[in-house]
């Protein structure tokens, strides 16, 4: 039976559109602040950087594109913020994406277009946009492209069997990749042990996570052979006949579904599900799921020749199949060229599996791995400022007050929030910064800069945050210092009255001023404008 795909393709795109939608929301409500010319790690001053690397006014627009892909090099830039155009680029992927997922259909035009739009932010992202994720989207938008019509905007086309198959090697990769890293990496990924840990040391969990690391010792022995299963052994069944497939599209699916629940994994696990839908041909979703779909739609299907294509197609050689043939053909060499460091790696063929990692600037075929290694023991750096003189005449220490984050762990009492698919970018990279010290993370100083400053950052550094404990009444803290703190679950019998417990560990900065010299010359090293007063 010669299976056929259009369903498929559309809750593909209609997937693919959601995820899209949520990226470039994220970065139209946070870039202002992360990447503002008032921002934390300034686009406008990197774009420069970027010049300057290849080769300043005198390299071509087309030239730099190839390095650093972004529409920003095709654009003028008279008496304009950098920031305004990634907007303007959020706000177009914003439009296009809702278009895709209400209509559940597209042309290549529209697929580029999106691809290109959150390159462009992806490109001036730096350390925000610097996960697998990310990159992880534009490899499934970019085979998306070679999934629709060239220029037709018909739902019952043809859909090229490269672009299934290319999704299929996608998951593959992403699997694999994952279950490998696992293996050669963390030891208590082979003793079975990881998951006592996972749940309380994610980047940032939600609600269940608390009840699930409360589940017995042998549950997670259970969970973490399952995950090997999932990621090590069904990915093969591609290579086996429809119904092995098939299992593997919803156990890969399903096995998204329960990690998207257990935490705030950003979109990553809704991206990973999303190539695991081209297993489910048109058969098997109209024999499954028949109320997911209209009448035309199951019309449509069964009016598909032995070749599973739309009997309505064109006869003969035409100009658009000739060149869709053309355009798939091209797809499968590059696949297969750029697949090879990819296999290289898997198989660790250079010393060590990377993970995360792209072996070209248009970030095409690309290689993953998500924890590799589980952190043991989670720990927070908790920000906290005073109006208050650090000498003070009758002897009495200053009271130090807390900055709340969106999602990430501070007050003890405070519920996990749930935010997945979203993505709060600051929490994210503050669980980073527990790991090391400020000196790798100059972004963190900056950010107190601003919060010590007169207007403690204004609007676009306030909105990455969920509580300050100053305002204009009180004015700025004179003082901020970073507390460094162990946090743990609350014991199950406590939940009523903390979610966590926390011991303090030692400073993780001293208290800091903005008319601290050595703190002064910590921004001027990096190029950052801190305030003086």
């Amino acid at each position: 039976m010669k299976l056929s795909y259009v369903l498929t393709r559309v809750l593909f795109l209609r997937a693919l559109a959601g995820v899209y939608f949520v990226a470039f929301l994220v970065a139209y409500q946070q870039n202002e602040g992360l990447l503002g010319d008032e921002g934390l790690l300034p686009a406008k001053r990197y774009f420069q950087r970027l010049k300057d690397h290849v080769g300043g006014s005198n390299a071509g627009a087309w030239d730099a594109f190839q390095q650093f892909p972004t529409l920003l090099w095709f654009l003028d830039f008279e008496g304009a913020a950098t920031v305004n155009y990634l907007q303007q680029f959020a706000l177009a992927g914003l439009t296009l994406s809702g278009f895709l997922f209400y209509y559940g259909h597209a042309n290549t035009i529209i697929m580029t277009l999106l691809w290109i739009l959150y390159f462009s932010i992806d490109t001036m992202g730096q350390r925000w946009y610097s996960f697998g994720w990310e990159t992880q989207l534009l490899e499934t938008g970019f085979i998306a492209i070679f999934m629709v019509p060239l220029w037709q905007l018909k739902k019952s086309a043809a859909v090229p069997r490269v672009a299934i198959y290319a999704n299929w090697w996608l998951i593959f990769r992403i699997m694999l990749g994952a279950g490998l890293i696992k293996i050669r990496g963390d030891q208590c990924w082979r003793d079975l042990t990881c998951m006592d840990y996972h749940y309380e040391t994610q980047p940032v969990p939600n609600p269940l996570s608390w009840y699930m690391h409360h589940n017995f010792k042998s549950f997670h022995r259970f969970e973490t052979m399952v995950n090997h299963i999932v990621e090590l052994v069904t990915p093969w069944f591609m290579f086996l006949p429809r119904p092995w497939r098939l299992s593997n599209g919803l156990c890969q699916i399903t096995f998204q579904l329960i990690l998207i629940v257990s935490g705030n994994l950003s979109f990553l696990n809704w991206l990973t599900l999303i190539p695991s839908i081209c297993f489910l041909d048109d058969q098997f979703l109209l024999y499954a799921f028949p109320f997911f779909f209209s009448d035309s739609d199951k019309t449509m299907v069964h009016k598909t020749n032995d070749d599973g294509e739309p009997v309505e197609r064109i006869r003969g050689l035409s100009v658009s199949k000739i060149l869709s043939s053309v355009k798939s053909f091209c797809f499968a060499c590059m696949i297969a060229y750029l697949s090879v460091p990819v296999v290289r790696n898997l198989l660790a063929l250079n010393g060590q599996q990377a993970m995360n990692t792209s072996f070209g600037n248009f970030k095409l075929v690309n290689t993953y791995g998500a924890f590799g290694s589980i952190t043991k023991v989670r720990t927070e750096v908790i920000l906290q400022g005073t109006t208050s003189d650090l000498s003070r005449p009758d002897g009495t220490k200053p009271v130090w007050k807390e900055y709340e984050f969106k999602c990430k762990p501070g007050n003890i009492r405070r519920r996990p929030c749930v935010i997945t698919p979203y993505h709060y970018r600051l929490d994210w990279l503050m669980w980073f910064a527990a790991f090391g010290d400020y000196n790798q993370h100059p972004w963190l100083m900056h950010l107190v800069a601003k919060l010590l400053s007169k207007n403690m950052g204004g609007k676009p550094i306030s909105d990455l945050m969920a509580y300050s404990p100053f305002n204009a009444t009180t004015g700025p803290p004179k003082f901020i210092r970073a507390e460094h703190y162990e946090y743990k679950y609350s014991p199950f019998e406590g939940k009523d009255k903390t979610w966590w417990t926390r011991r303090r560990i030692g400073e993780y900065f001293p208290p800091i001023s903005l008319d601290n010299p050595q703190f002064q010359t910590f921004g001027a090293h990096y190029g950052f404008d801190f305030p003086k007063e």
